[in-house]
């Protein structure tokens, strides 16, 4: 097995291998040209999405700048937009469903790493996927960790930091975020 077979399958893996480097410098080098591009250039930005992301629908914007270390492993549903300093470190699958909105400086991490320091120091680690369901609107300087599930019809307070699955119809906020109420009570 590769490993990048192995990091899409969520097993421990060398991210030192040259293929998995290659093909992040290839990812690196198509946000850095994104994020130089004049922010009026909105069809040449739209065109580099399209080539960074796995999969987009028809409407979304990204505001530069905008990170991913793969870009095949996201997805974008209907109505994204994502505010400035949009980081998604994409070693597993990361999906968004449609109507989600971010707020400024958002991150998305599915990396994890050993504990185990002599793994860790040999460059190995693991990812796990994160979903966003549909109709989330996830405020400013939001974190998100590896292995989430976010429901649909969710708000996430802007600073949060979510380690757990969030349930459907919640408002939730805090580091780490917790419950706070049901949308629409």
């Amino acid at each position: 097995m590769t490993e990048k077979e192995k990091m899409l399958n969520g097993e421990l893996y060398n991210a030192e291998d040259k293929n998995l480097k290659d093909e992040r410098i290839k990812c690196k080098l198509l946000c850095q040209k994104y994020n130089s591009l004049a922010y009026d250039k909105f069809e040449e930005r739209k065109s580099l999405i399209k080539q960074i992301l796995g999969k987009v629908g028809n409407k979304y914007f990204i505001e530069q700048p905008f990170i991913c270390d793969y870009g095949y492993n996201i997805e974008i549903g209907e109505n994204f937009y994502s505010n400035h300093n949009l980081t998604i470190l994409d070693c597993a699958k990361v999906t968004f469903g449609e109507n989600v909105f971010l707020g400024p400086n958002c991150s998305f991490y599915t990396a994890e790493h050993p504990l185990d320091v002599e793994t860790r120091n040999k460059g190995f680690e693991y990812a796990k996927q994160i979903k966003i369901g549909n109709n989330v609107w996830i405020g400013g300087s939001v974190t998100i960790l590896s292995g989430v599930t976010v429901g649909d019809n969710v708000v996430i307070g802007a600073g949060s930091v979510v380690t757990d699955d969030i349930d459907d119809n919640c408002v939730v906020a805090g580091v780490p975020a917790k419950f706070i109420k049901f949308v629409g009570k």
